[in-house]
């Protein structure tokens, strides 16, 4: 048996009777599961406590915008990693545009966390009950998530938005230095 039918073995095992279909096999040959929102959360479980995938390396988003199958939008693609049986899988839930949002995995890995803010703030995909989804390349007032099909690549001056932030940063500052300085 080769290393990739016992992974496959190992993970059909662990995710019996959870709804997780093989997604299309990609060129770099790891598996790869589809899953649902409503699975997502039970199939990472599973996959960490009894496939043995210890480690997340990668949670990120794709677009597919205007592609042949834009909706549902988004594709959330997490990473797993086995060290003790040095092999990965994949795992990707399709969510629609209007509803953008799976379950967090930060009480699986907690390393995933800084994962899903940036997928959050590039993309605009929500991760439900994230201990700190916030903002983390991007200030919190911007309007925009840069790595989305549809980002405004023209229109957007973003000297004059860096002034006006820089602007309301310093006199936001000002009033909490007056405010401490009248004590």
């Amino acid at each position: 048996m080769t290393s990739a039918e016992q992974t496959a073995e190992r993970v059909h095992a662990a995710l019996a009777n959870l709804a997780a279909g093989d997604g299309p096999a990609p060129r770099d040959g790891t598996l790869t599961l589809e899953v649902s929102r409503g699975s997502l959360h039970a199939v990472l479980e599973r996959l960490k406590e009894q496939a043995g995938f210890e480690t997340i390396t990668m949670v990120t988003c794709v677009d597919h915008l205007g592609g042949r199958r834009s909706e549902p939008r988004f594709e959330v693609v997490h990473q797993l990693l086995s060290i003790e049986h040095r092999d990965r899988v994949r795992v990707k839930t399709r969510v629609a545009s209007d509803d953008a949002s799976v379950p967090t995995c930060t009480d699986l890995w907690p390393g995933a966390s800084f994962m899903e803010r940036e997928a959050y703030d590039m993309f605009g995909v929500t991760f439900e009950g994230h201990p700190n989804l916030a903002r983390l390349l991007m200030p919190e007032e911007y309007g925009h998530h840069p790595l989305r099909k549809d980002f405004p690549h023209q229109g957007i001056e973003p000297d004059r938005l860096y002034k006006e932030w820089d602007r309301e940063r310093r006199a936001r500052a000002a009033r909490e230095q007056a405010g401490g300085s009248v004590r």
